[in-house]
């Protein structure tokens, strides 16, 4: 029974010990034994200091320094720093086309004719024709025409240049009479001064309009072999010209595929409505003129047609310019009267052309503004010469269709099916 107690009593004071320890562990002294609680030291008041101006700096800027430099100013820099960058990028990939041009232009060339000639393999596709003989089918055939057109213009012109010199030697000696006693009363002097400068202006102008042409095809050499790469290369754009495009999409990083694939069929789509287009156009062009230089017994008028049909792959200015041959060519054999109504037929042809046939054959995928095809137009005769005019124009249309698809066209959302049946795919 006295252990018994001595227990207790220990549990006691156990209990008690706990309960006089604070929550640290430590031991807690007994509030009579605890000195009181001295407040503490209260500090002295600091100085004032005097607030600096604030200065928010714009989002765009880096440092106060920038926030310094006015805004406008620091969007003309980097607007400036931008496009010196993207000039000097193009102007490197101008000196490297101008270096492989003989490449590039037959390439280009190559590219017009698939797409004038690729509606006639997918016919022949459809017909169960194989691909490479589809192909070889309608390249033949259109080498065919274009020899047979050459060789028919070329005999015409031959046999009627004799009568053609002797009636422009007449005219001409016409017009001088008119110009000496007609109202303008021209003398000599001056008529010789006119033709010097008319001559000197036309060879200037022809210089610089075959300056790309004459330096791209320098020899006999470069001349076949740009015909041969051609030739070749319309043949596989024809045949392979699916599998090269996947091959070159597959060049791009995964998410960019799906956008350039859709930008590039779009484009390849205008390009070959904008060739269909442009032959339809100028083959009526050329059949309008063509038929009445017959009525009016102009010579060369299947020349002047064929004429007429190549300038019109040249908006507005390649038709002008072979309307006005044939105009020059109706003065000098048949007289002004004759040269007049042939000159309204070729203004009336023009009009029927530019507000009927282009608005309704081309329609609105492939419309390009006037102004943009006049600037094409002569940047491309400045870089490249009358090949540049020629591939300037549908070069416009497709980087039109292709940037419109870029900047507006999103990929299709995937069905969870669909993603679904990717994940079980092997």
């Amino acid at each position: 029974m006295r252990r018994f107690e001595q227990l207790r009593a220990r549990i006691r004071r156990a209990y008690a010990f706990g309960r006089s320890t604070d929550s640290s562990g430590g031991y807690a002294e007994p509030a009579e034994a605890r000195p009181a609680a001295t407040p503490p030291p209260t500090p002295a008041p600091a100085p004032p200091v005097e607030a600096e101006p604030s200065t928010e700096l714009h989002p765009s800027t880096a440092s106060r320094d920038d926030a310094d430099v006015p805004h406008a100013l620091r969007i003309a820099a980097a607007w400036s720093w931008r496009l010196i960058v993207i000039g000097l990028v193009a102007w490197a990939l101008l000196r490297v086309v101008g270096t492989v041009r003989i490449v590039i232009i037959p390439l280009a060339i190559a590219l017009l004719l698939s797409a004038l000639l690729a509606p006639l393999v997918g016919l022949l596709l459809r017909a169960r024709f194989p691909r490479s003989l589809a192909t070889a089918v309608v390249l033949v055939a259109g080498l065919a025409a274009v020899v047979g057109t050459l060789t028919l213009v070329v005999n015409e012109f031959i046999q009627g240049v004799p009568d053609l010199s002797r009636n422009a030697t007449s005219g001409i000696r016409q017009i001088q009479e008119w110009l000496k006693t007609g109202p303008l009363h021209m003398s000599d002097n001056q008529l010789n001064s006119y033709i010097e400068q008319g001559e000197q202006w036309i060879n200037e102008n022809t210089q610089a309009l075959t300056s790309g042409a004459v330096s791209t095809a320098a020899t006999v050499a470069e001349l076949l072999t740009g015909a041969l790469l051609v030739l070749f290369a319309t043949f596989f754009f024809l045949r392979d010209g699916e599998k090269i495009w996947r091959f070159l999409v597959r060049l791009l990083p995964v998410a960019a595929r799906w956008r350039v694939d859709d930008a590039g069929r779009a484009s390849w789509a205008t390009l070959v409505a904008y060739v269909r287009a442009t032959v339809l156009v100028a083959f009526i062009d050329a059949v309008g003129i063509g038929i009445f230089l017959v009525v009016f017994d102009i010579p060369f008028a299947f020349p002047l047609a064929a004429l007429v049909f190549l300038g019109a792959f040249i908006p507005i200015v390649g038709a002008t310019l072979s309307g006005a041959v044939a105009v020059l060519v109706a003065l000098v054999d048949s007289g002004w009267v004759t040269a007049l109504i042939i000159l309204g037929v070729v203004i009336g042809v023009q009009q029927v052309e530019g507000h009927i046939l282009q608005p309704l054959i081309m329609g609105r995928a492939v419309a390009i503004h006037p102004l943009a095809v006049i600037v094409g137009i002569a940047a491309g005769v400045v870089l490249a010469g009358i090949v540049g005019a020629l591939v300037s124009v549908p070069l416009i249309a497709v980087l039109n269709t292709a940037v419109r698809r870029l900047a507006h066209r999103r990929p299709p959302e995937v069905p969870p099916d669909a993603v679904v049946i990717a994940a079980k795919a092997p």
